[in-house]
């Protein structure tokens, strides 16, 4: 049975989707972008701070389900610009374990909501 999950530790949804859908032991998130969520504005100071906030926007969703970055076996990475693809990689990679990090892509897109550089959705399982 599919189950909705919100967490306002997150940024709330700015369209037609949900922060995560359950499946089972199976989450499917949404993908974060660098909106602080307790004042919906972006955070975009430099490409690292940017991260940062999606990916602590990402462990809030994780959270959500009672989940941690260890339960992630997928991720995917859109980005505006492959030359800030090695500080956005330092970024994510400090959230994983290095030997249990998930499967990846990592893809240059031509844009993303409101004008962000990086855009991070995963898939996680208990």
């Amino acid at each position: 049975m599919k189950k909705i999950l919100y967490t306002d530790k997150a940024p709330a949804p700015i369209g037609p989707y949900n922060q995560a859908v359950l499946i089972e032991n199976t989450l499917y998130t949404s993908g974060q972008i660098a909106l602080n969520p307790l004042t919906m504005e972006l955070v975009l100071d430099t490409i690292e701070i940017e991260t940062t906030q999606v990916m602590e926007n990402m462990k809030a969703v994780l959270e959500s389900a009672e989940m941690t970055f260890e339960n992630v076996v997928k991720a995917t990475i859109f980005i505006m610009d492959m030359n800030d693809f090695s500080k956005i990689n330092s970024v994510y990679g400090s959230y994983f374990n290095e030997k249990t990090a998930p499967a990846r892509e990592t893809v240059q897109v031509a844009g993303l909501p409101k004008g962000v550089n990086v855009e991070i959705s995963m898939i996680a399982v208990k």
